[in-house]
């Protein structure tokens, strides 16, 4: 993939002991309405024009298309969504129409990302316009902000009804910073906004690639749209049916699993620094974790460096075997020279906000948005729903359980059980999705993926019943961009129309 698509975890501050130990926790914005007929009013026709980005490819184009605030409620004013295109390269063979593009996320922008990386999609390319969108709320589209941090403070006294009014209380930041686009951010609302986009493009039907998130939000367009729905591949499939508690669970597992194929390729080259047993690796990965955060290392700067850090920055890592040499380097320079700045740099931001934008993207718009929309698919999180004292159970309860998922993983993870804390309950339609009837689809599980596990794919293709599986063997995030056989079966779907019957396996490394 050009970037690293992000995938449901926050990255706020540490909670309270009294709560969770080492728990986070990041409110969301209140969730949209539930889905309602589609609209009878269309979209205007597209008008392209330069990008408000400082590096595209030459052929790019940008605009922004109109969109109901609230579509149960038009009345209720509009917001704009920016969209961008390349054209088809090979505009002497019949054009096959726009194939929109879904990056990841929640909150990942679109637009930068097709720009940074049209490469990948060349072949797509050569018959299709390839067509990129930010979500509404999301970097070019009324980004939405929590004003800089969804972190609750350091001064917030530790017991638990003081640290869950925190929680409501940046909420509240969060909505005074958002403006009127926050209520409605949600996959609901954003799949109506890609109908209007097909509209305004004027495609019959809507072909598209979506990755991680971007399969969530292209199975509710296909029960939403199940007419307007043409060819569509999903590639890193998220789940529709676990809440927030359940994902961040799976998740767990995965990465943990993603965590012990690494540390198993680590161990057959020379020099690792955990050496040739996996058993004792995964024991000195979770030591060191633990160490780091009795001990954080300092910098010159004074910033810390904790156990946390490194769990996050390992996390990212795995994503990509691309990353794997990297990483095995980076554990080795904190384990024997006790240097972190390796480390720290795998585990940088994946989107950094454009500056050369019409305004400045708030640099908190991804994280604002991950967790606004994630609390907005979810039904099971409310602020009436629970007390202190029965959180702070729930937590208690749960702490052993997240830890045998995983002990690196497992307690970052927990802070999903407050994600939505202070919110009101999101939309039930995605947790409803049933056999809609849409056309069949081209569905890509990676057994070793660690944010999006495998068991997933299965259960979307049986919610969706009319799925076509890619089983891929192999490791990272997604399939498209690291084997040249998913990548195949994809662009022969999307382009031919081709889709094999049953189950088909792609090797890893292949």
């Amino acid at each position: 993939m050009p970037r690293r698509p992000r995938h449901r975890t926050t990255t706020a501050t540490a909670c309270a002991v009294v709560l969770a130990g080492s728990l986070t926790a990041a409110p969301a914005a209140p969730a949209g309405p539930a889905p309602e007929p589609a609209a009878t009013a269309t979209a205007a026709p597209i008008r392209w024009g330069d990008c408000p980005l400082a590096r595209v490819p030459a052929a790019m184009r940008c605009a922004e298309v109109t969109v109901p605030l609230d579509y149960a409620d038009p009345a209720k004013g509009t917001t704009r969504v920016a969209v961008a295109r390349i054209p088809a390269t090979a505009p002497g063979r019949r054009p096959l129409g726009s194939l929109l593009l879904n990056f990841g996320g929640p909150g990942g922008p679109g637009i930068a990302s097709l720009a940074a990386d049209p490469k990948l999609f060349a072949k797509l390319g050569e018959r299709h316009d390839l067509v990129a969108f930010d979500p509404r709320g999301v970097g070019l589209s009324t980004p939405v902000s929590c004003g800089g941090s969804q972190e609750t403070g350091d001064d917030v006294p530790g017991d638990a009804a003081s640290q869950l009014a925190a929680l409501r209380a940046v909420a509240q930041r969060c909505a005074l910073h958002s403006g009127p686009v926050l209520p409605y951010i949600g996959t609901v609302n954003v799949s109506r906004d890609m109908d209007r986009i097909r509209q305004a493009l004027g495609d019959d039907k809507l072909d598209y690639l979506g990755f991680s998130y971007g399969t969530r939000l292209g199975a509710v367009y296909a029960a939403q749209f199940p007419h307007r729905t043409g060819r569509m591949v999903l590639d890193g499939v998220d789940t529709l049916t676990e809440p927030l508690t359940e994902q961040a669970l799976v998740s767990a597992r995965g990465q943990q699993r993603a965590l012990e194929n690494f540390l198993t390729w680590c161990a057959h080259r020379t020099g690792c620094v955990y050496g040739t047993n996996t058993r004792t690796a995964r024991e000195k990965v979770e030591a060191l974790v633990e160490r780091l955060d009795e001990r954080p290392l300092v910098g010159d700067d004074g910033s810390h460096f904790t156990g946390q850090d490194a769990v996050g920055a390992i996390g990212a890592a795995l994503y990509s075997t691309s990353l794997w040499p990297d990483l095995a380097e980076a554990l080795a320079r904190v384990e024997r020279d006790r240097d972190p700045v390796p480390l720290m740099e795998l585990g940088g931001p994946p989107d950094a906000p454009p500056d050369d934008g019409p305004a400045r993207i708030p640099e908190d718009n991804a994280e604002a948005a991950l967790t606004a929309v994630n609390c907005a698919d979810d039904p099971d999180r409310s602020n009436d729903k629970a007390g202190p004292d029965q959180v702070e159970k729930e937590i208690r309860d749960l702490r052993d359980e997240f830890r045998r998922a995983s002990p690196v993983f497992g307690p970052g993870q927990l802070m999903t059980v407050l994600s939505c804390y202070g919110r009101p309950a999101g939309t039930d339609f995605i947790r409803r999705i049933d056999r809609p009837g849409a056309p069949r689809m081209l569905l890509v599980g990676t057994r070793g993926d660690p944010a999006t596990p495998y068991e997933w794919t299965e259960e979307t293709a049986r919610r969706l019943g009319s799925a076509v599986v890619i089983d891929h063997k192999g490791d990272g995030h997604t399939g498209y961009a690291s084997s040249a056989c998913v990548r195949g079966y994809a662009d022969d779907f999307l382009t031919y129309g081709k889709l094999p019957g049953g189950t088909r396996s792609c090797p890893a490394g292949e």
